[in-house]
């Protein structure tokens, strides 16, 4: 049964009542045993939803990819109390940030790395989906009327009412880069929009593994330049980047910060601050945390497998030998193997030479010593016979051992064998700890995917032979777009607020990132992530100026903690979020440079627990004028989200960031003055604020109360070497591939079920190319089109009422002679119903400027095409779930929707309590202060 409502419910209600029972006995335990610490499931509304959002997930997992990316992708109507605009940004501005992306790879990148400039350009829609969301009520009812030469519809009129709202969130969805859309983050992002009082810029980013890295990442690009450069068909101003604050969860927030370190790289400017929401900055899942946290995190323990498809997995049967094997050869690896990132043409050509012939596989550890360095009389990669340099492409090492005579081996033009050598790096890499206890290990191997670095030294290495991640080829996961974490540098990027949840998988690398970014010379990138890529020896060396970063860890909490609304920690993060919103955007760049963090203003933030609540009563009596009130138990009725236990929690917090810097306990710029305790003070009328503050270190309890962060000194996750970072290790390895094999055993009837499928696929494209030549096609400069038999055929054709030559540079799936796209990338496959529909579009309905004419149809393919459910005789396809969205008419209320409507049962549950608190200390500190006796 694929990802529906019905299968939601039917899946899920089970495990409430399970966790129900479950919450019970455990309550009672811990109160006949008198334990009275507290964790984050003793609140039976977080217990509940963090199973209900694990089961939901898990039951992903046991279907197809396009079943689940339907689920989320579907359009889900907006709450009445927000104001929502779709808009789609046009080709001119993907035209404008193709080109960034291509000038960021170089031409060399862009074919041994991305595969080509082409292939990550093709779409289906004529645009990117997107929407301007904001509360109603900050509507503003004067707006600007531009003369477009036809009526506003109601949406570009709501567009243009929010133009009064300066600060703009730009905000990029999670859900592991192949599923989630706006429609599954807009009550959270609505809410943001409502308590930084402004308005958002949700973008619905094309998806893996129908459009892979850099798929998503481009239009992340051209999203922020629509915003910043819109082209003249959009109707907003141009918003100024200082009024723009970056924010994401999951892979949306490391989309986020990879577009930093583009635009921080090709000078383009950069926003106010980034909020960074558990970002997944290591997709090689090389820190601790991975397989320490599952317990107490919503990610399934074996990753995000699937249902076997014609989409996914690429090989729906385990190929001979299986997923993961122990590797068949010594490095350099068997010929057409991709055991590196960039293969150097001369490697190529002695791998060609050494075609069939192997040698007995070494274990690591020998590996590591050098063992045979040449392979049937010839030099393994990156040995030169000539002078005796001994490393090999296939290591990385990060520091040159010394001669006997203690000179190092630089010195006579020799190295020791595993050891790689950046070329044109004349510095050294460092010979001692450094502050943060970082050294390299001269006896370390960096293995490249798909090789895995083996626990035990003695063991033969394994090595992948299938792709283990959705987003990317496992010889991309190392690139430092893919994972940021590998950036050459993390430094000079706009103010950033990184929160993750103590209990989440990823932990341990966002706590290693916020560090790096703070602190770029103390936690250098790895040797071998700089020798792979020029631009990253550059970054290193050029962007050395600290960014500024606060972080905290959520104690109890899993990924991605804003889901769960209705917590204490969440209701803060909320808020602390607005605030740092508007903080960075309504002060000058000069003023961030000083002080980039709320907590630290003079004066202290302020926010009045009478004003929210006059806010709230004043909303609620303005809805009601000339409109039947809604129903105290309607589902659809905004929740009470400005509780003031937020407010209180805010302010609290912030009293304790200005005391951790009275203490010391903040991370300050070199060389800068101590800060006096008078800078730190509570006074209202100070009007500096605490400048030289670098990095503020918190962890936040289940009551969403702020302590700081034990010193670095103390934190595991930062002792780990450089050189361990970004690599595939065995333990997760071997877990994909136990859950894998699972897979493999259970669905091996839909395996093969869909590899006949993508026979008939292939058969079904190979005819439409046949037809659509014989009715006319010709692509410019493309062998592809003209390798295809050609059928003389009198039938009679018809021609779409749509079909036409775009204008705009655009690329189709015929365009592609030459590039080499992941094998995921439906734009150059065609044995899935999507890479077909994406086929008959651009041939038939949006044809690029590189065809000639648009051809007819077929009556014969236009008789098909009606009884097929995935295509249409008149009208354009639909095209990939991974980028268009679903509109539901089956069921009145969406999964989503249902989703909505528990979060605000449990918002207002959770918040009428604090609220009802609060009004009566309200109460009774206004009577005492009327009393006589206060007045004396």
């Amino acid at each position: 049964m694929p990802v529906t409502t019905l299968s939601a419910a039917v899946h899920i209600t089970p495990v409430v009542f399970k966790t129900f029972y479950r919450h019970s006995k455990r309550k009672g335990r811990k109160f006949k045993d008198g334990v009275e610490e507290e964790v984050a499931t003793d609140d039976i509304l977080f217990d509940e939803s963090f199973h209900i959002v694990k089961a939901f997930i898990q039951l992903g997992t046991r279907n197809t990819v396009e079943s689940l990316q339907k689920f989320t992708n579907t359009h889900v109507p907006s709450p009445p109390w927000a104001a929502v605009a779709p808009v789609s940004v046009p080709l001119a501005s993907c035209n404008e940030a193709a080109d960034v992306l291509i000038r960021w790879f170089g031409d060399e990148e862009l074919k041994t790395v991305v595969g080509g400039s082409r292939w990550w350009q093709v779409r289906g829609l004529d645009g990117i989906d997107a929407e301007w969301i904001t509360e109603k009520d900050y509507l503003s009812e004067e707006y600007r009327k531009p003369d477009i030469g036809r009526k506003l519809s109601e949406a570009e009129k709501t567009l243009l009412k929010m133009e009064n709202l300066e600060t703009v969130m730009f905000y990029v969805h999670g859900g592991g880069y192949f599923w989630g859309s706006i429609n599954t983050h807009r009550y959270q992002i609505i809410r943001y929009a409502r308590k930084m009082k402004g308005r958002a810029f949700a973008v619905n980013y094309r998806k893996a593994p129908q459009y892979p890295w850099p798929c998503p990442l481009h239009d992340v690009v051209a999203a922020y330049l629509y915003l910043i450069h819109p082209p003249k068909e959009a109707l907003h101003k141009p918003v100024d980047p200082a009024k723009i604050v970056f924010a994401g969860d999951s892979a949306g927030a490391a989309i986020c910060l990879s577009t930093l370190t583009l635009l921080r790289d090709m000078d383009l400017p950069l926003p106010a601050g980034a909020v960074l929401i558990s970002p997944w900055v290591d997709l090689t899942h090389s820190f601790p945390s991975v397989m320490s946290n599952t317990p107490t995190d919503i990610i399934p323990p074996h990753g995000f497998l699937a249902k076997p498809s014609t989409l996914w997995p690429l090989d729906p049967l385990p190929p001979p030998g299986g997923r993961v094997t122990t590797t068949t050869t010594n490095p350099p690896p068997k010929p057409g193997h991709a055991d590196i990132l960039k293969p150097k043409d001369p490697e190529a050509e002695m791998m060609e030479r050494e075609k069939g012939v192997e040698k007995d596989v070494q274990p690591q550890a020998v590996m590591l010593d050098g063992g045979d360095n040449h392979v049937d009389g010839f030099p393994a990669s990156g040995h030169d016979a000539g002078n005796g340099a001994a490393y090999d492409d296939n290591f990385s090492g990060a520091q040159e051992k010394t001669q006997p005579d203690g000179t190092p081996c630089g010195s006579s033009r020799s190295q020791s064998p595993g050891i790689q050598k950046v070329e044109g790096d004349t510095s050294e890499p460092p010979d001692q700890d450094d502050r943060s206890g970082h050294s390299y290990d001269t006896e370390f191997w960096e293995p490249k995917p798909p090789k895995v670095l083996m626990q035990d030294s003695a063991d033969r290495p394994l090595e992948l032979r299938s792709q283990i991640q959705l987003y990317a080829t496992n010889e991309q996961l190392t690139h430092p777009l893919v994972s940021p974490v590998l950036q050459g540098s993390l430094g000079n990027l706009c103010p950033l607020y990184i929160l993750a949840g103590d209990g989440e998988v990823l932990r341990d690398e966002v706590i290693y990132t916020a560090h790096r970014a703070a602190h770029p010379a103390e936690f250098p990138t790895r040797k071998g992530v700089l020798k792979e890529g020029r631009r990253q020896q550059e970054n290193a060396e050029k962007y050395r100026t600290p960014t500024k970063v606060h972080l905290q860890v959520f104690d109890g909490m899993c990924h991605v903690l804003t889901v769960f609304t209705f917590t204490d920690a969440a209701k803060y993060a909320y808020r602390s979020i607005a605030q740092f919103a508007k903080h960075v955007t309504e002060h000058s760049e000069e003023h961030l440079a000083r002080n980039p963090f709320p907590e630290l203003h003079r004066p202290l933030t302020s926010l009045s627990l009478e004003e929210e609540e006059m806010y709230d009563s004043g909303r609620r009596r303005r809805r009601s004028n000339g409109k039947p009130a809604q129903s105290e138990n309607a589902p659809m009725r905004r929740p009470t989200v400005d509780s003031p236990r937020e407010v209180g929690l805010y302010q609290e917090n912030q009293d304790m960031a200005n005391a951790e810097v009275r203490e010391h306990l903040t991370d300050k710029l070199r060389g800068s003055a101590a800060v006096s305790e008078n800078s730190t003070s509570s006074n209202q009328h100070q009007e500096r604020d605490v400048p030289n503050i670098l990095m503020i270190r918190e962890r936040i309890d289940i009551y969403g109360k702020a302590r700081p962060m034990e010193p670095k000194e103390e934190m595991d996750v930062l002792k780990i070497r450089p050189n361990e970072v970004g690599i595939i290790k065995e333990a997760p390895c071997r877990r994909w591939a136990e859950g894998q094999a699972e897979w493999d055993q259970q669905f091996a009837r839909a395996a093969r079920k869909a590899i006949r499928k993508k026979l008939q696929n292939e058969a079904i494209a190979t005819r439409l190319l046949v037809n659509a030549r014989d009715q006319g096609l010709r692509v410019v400069g493309d062998g592809s089109i003209t390798r295809v038999p050609s059928r003389n055929s009198n039938a009679s054709a018809i021609s779409p009422s749509d079909g036409k030559i775009q204008g705009d540079r655009r690329w189709g799936p015929l365009d592609l002679e030459g590039e080499s796209p992941p094998p995921s990338a439906i734009c150059k496959r065609r044995d899935t119903v999507e890479a077909l529909a994406l086929l008959r579009k651009s041939i038939y309905h949006t044809a690029p400027a590189t065809h000639k004419m648009v051809p007819k149809l077929k009556a014969a393919d236009a008789v098909r095409a009606a009884f097929d459910p995935n295509d249409d005789p008149v009208r354009a396809p639909r095209q990939s779930v991974s980028e268009q969205q679903v509109k539901s008419h089956l069921l009145p209320i969406h999964g989503l929707s249902m989703w909505s409507a528990i979060v605000s049962y449990f918002m207002r549950k959770s918040s009428k309590k604090a609220a009802d608190g609060t009004r009566r200390v309200l109460s009774t500190a206004k009577g005492h202060d009327n009393s006589p006796s206060s007045s004396s």
